[in-house]
């Protein structure tokens, strides 16, 4: 009789919970019970912020940029979860951001470049002397089928937001071209979208300039949705910041589990002072432009520390997983002071680049009772990492995607488990034009594999070889001392780049297609 009546009692529970078309008479004790099961998920994704521009380092030793920087937010972050010393993305924005979004390679889904206005390559690629670009996905990441150019991908909020979260998308979106639909982050499965569109920049960093709304000809940059800051003396991180915690506020009223994607404008240009933090970096012998820009990842630091301040003070901390990122590696090669190319320094170059300066990222994990705090990891983990690891996280089993997955969870990193995959190989693929010139800038393709790291230029089918491990600013080029590292490196990469039906560009002077990494006439040259 027990057993029954313990049986008719868990159908009762059940029958409460999962019946949405009778009068949900579920308690709050009980619907907040089913919530936790769930955890809530921020990333917190920065944009162009280099792995020097923190307090916290993530070298062997602290650096002198790390000196300069205030980010007590980060370091607090990195006391309480995980810090990993080697994480990576692309080189320019787009492609990261499709890659987080569906999971896929930037050599598979061919959004390689950053995109802005429909069907059209940019100037910079149409005009090159030498090389004549594919037509890549212009038109970004879609999550409906037949739009030209574009790649069609279950997008990854669209996955949560079926399995119950309330996705908050805020700040840069970057994910689809003007007029398509992936232009507005709600169409790819966001529930709230605040301030995102098609460009990757603002016009202004400045509620007293409206955040460049009612300039003429600077529409397509003026940052749309916050009116209510406008004429007022705020500057774009804080406002971002006040409307994520509001939106975090529904997600409370609506009973549901959260993800945010508080994904910044700062630190991309242009260079805006922040006046809460400018003076003092001016006090310290920074010029203008660095002070400027020391004061915008203080800011961004500062909006960090809110939302963990709001998530502490509501008793949410405990279940909310945290997870930091940068898009690219850091800008320098123009617009910043002093040396061009050094201010990701050990690390050679900038944004753009192939180099380690444009696509190591700064990366912090925060997950509350799963983490160890106070951890480190040299585990290696790519962007398109994030999407099977924050369905993990959520607890999505099962899902099913339009396009193939090259991402690989870490949730074992997380977890504290022996993780043998730093003999992975990790690729990057940029058959394009990004415009300035600079240290590993230009079409390229690489391949990282355990310590060693392979540079295939498309421009001349120039190779450069690395060990990182030996050689983290990449000063010593091992081509001529390596030779069979060399070949099976270039081998591997050939391989896979076929294997996902990679583009390449061809020569505008002989219109045939630049040679693969691996063809016969390259490892020719390898041998002599």
């Amino acid at each position: 009789m027990h057993n029954i009546c313990k049986v008719i009692g868990v159908l009762a529970i059940c029958c409460i919970i999962f019946s949405c078309k009778q009068k949900d008479t579920t308690t709050e004790g009980q619907r907040e019970a089913i919530v936790s099961e769930q955890p809530n998920i921020v990333l917190f994704m920065v944009d162009d912020m280099g792995w020097q521009d923190t307090s916290v380092p993530f070298w062997t030793k602290k650096t002198a940029f790390n000196a300069r920087y205030n980010t007590p937010n980060m370091e607090r972050l990195a006391r309480e979860g995980m810090k990993f010393t080697q994480a990576y993305a692309t080189s320019v924005c787009s492609p990261t951001r499709v890659s987080l979004m569906t999971g896929m390679n930037a050599a598979r889904h061919r959004v390689t470049n950053w995109t802005l206005r429909r069907d059209m390559l940019q100037p910079m690629e149409v005009n090159h002397k030498k090389l004549k670009f594919p037509r890549w996905n212009v038109n970004g990441l879609s999550p409906v089928p037949d739009i030209e150019s574009t790649v069609y991908a279950t997008p990854l909020p669209k996955l949560l937001q079926e399995a119950g979260y309330y996705t908050i998308h805020t700040g840069k979106a970057h994910f689809g071209a003007i007029g398509t639909p992936a232009e507005n982050p709600k169409n790819i499965g966001f529930d709230v979208n605040i301030a995102g569109h098609a460009a990757g920049a603002p016009e202004s960093y400045l509620g007293i300039e409206n955040f460049g709304n009612g300039e003429k000809g600077k529409e397509v940059w003026a940052v749309p949705g916050l009116e209510k800051y406008h004429g007022k003396d705020i500057f774009l991180t804080e406002a971002l910041t006040k409307e994520s915690i509001l939106a975090i506020d529904s997600a409370k009223v609506a009973k549901k589990p959260f993800f945010l994607y508080m994904a910044h404008y700062a630190v991309h240009t242009p260079l805006y002072g922040d006046n809460r933090f400018e003076q003092k970096y001016l006090d310290a012998g920074l010029d203008t432009k660095e002070a400027k820009y020391a004061s915008m990842i203080e800011g961004m630091d500062k909006s960090l520390g809110d939302i963990m301040d709001y998530l502490e003070k509501n008793k949410l901390a405990e279940n909310t997983v945290i997870l930091f990122m940068s898009d690219n590696g850091g800008l320098s090669v123009h617009a910043r002071g002093g040396e061009p190319n050094t201010h990701n320094k050990p690390l050679n170059s900038g944004k753009g680049s192939a180099y380690e300066g444009g696509i190591r990222e700064p990366m912090l994990v925060k997950w509350p009772n799963k983490i160890k705090p106070n951890t480190v990891t040299d585990t290696k983990v790519i962007i398109e990492d994030f999407y099977p690891t924050i369905l993990d996280l959520a607890g999505v089993e099962n899902y099913n995607t339009v396009q193939e997955i090259d991402g690989q969870s870490f949730m074992g990193v997380l977890k504290g488990e022996d993780v043998k995959n730093n003999e992975r190989a990790l690729f990057w693929h940029y058959p394009n034009e990004w415009g300035p010139s600079g240290p590993g800038i230009g079409a390229s393709s690489t391949i990282r594999k355990g310590d060693w790291k392979l540079i295939y230029y498309h421009l001349d089918s120039r190779f450069e070889l690395f060990n990182i491990a030996n050689d983290i600013g990449e000063t010593t080029n091992l081509v001529t001392s390596e030779k069979e590292k060399l070949k099976a490196l270039a081998i591997e990469l050939g391989n896979y780049l076929r294997s996902v039906n990679a583009q390449m560009p061809s020569n505008k002077e002989t219109d045939q297609q630049v040679p693969w990494p691996d063809a016969e006439i390259v490892i020719n040259q390898i041998n002599n």
